[in-house]
């Protein structure tokens, strides 16, 4: 099993309107590819940097999936996004594996 992580931090006055549209579009849209079976999405209390920083976190069994979803669906997402809130957002993007 493995996490895929996505951290972002974003400007203060499109902190709302980013966590709207990630629940409502971003989040459906990378769970309907088919290569992830959950994912939780995470507002970060402690964050030493300006803005709201968010964690979204999702998990896929089989690294296949993983590059899969790299090579076919992420690209298209992470211009979506960008195109959206560009100059307002930095994200960057970790994969981990499950230990214990």
């Amino acid at each position: 099993m493995l996490l895929y992580n996505v951290t972002t931090i974003i400007e203060d006055a499109a902190a709302d309107s980013w966590l709207k549209w990630m629940e409502d579009v971003h989040i459906p849209n990378v769970m309907a590819s088919g290569k992830f079976v959950s994912y939780r999405l995470l507002r970060v209390l402690d964050s030493p940097n300006e803005g709201v920083t968010y964690c979204a976190q999702y998990v896929v069994e089989h690294m296949a999936d993983y590059l899969d979803y790299q090579d076919n669906f992420a690209p298209a997402l992470q211009a979506e996004v960008t195109a959206l809130y560009e100059n307002k957002l930095v994200a960057f993007r970790t994969l981990m594996e499950y230990i214990a």
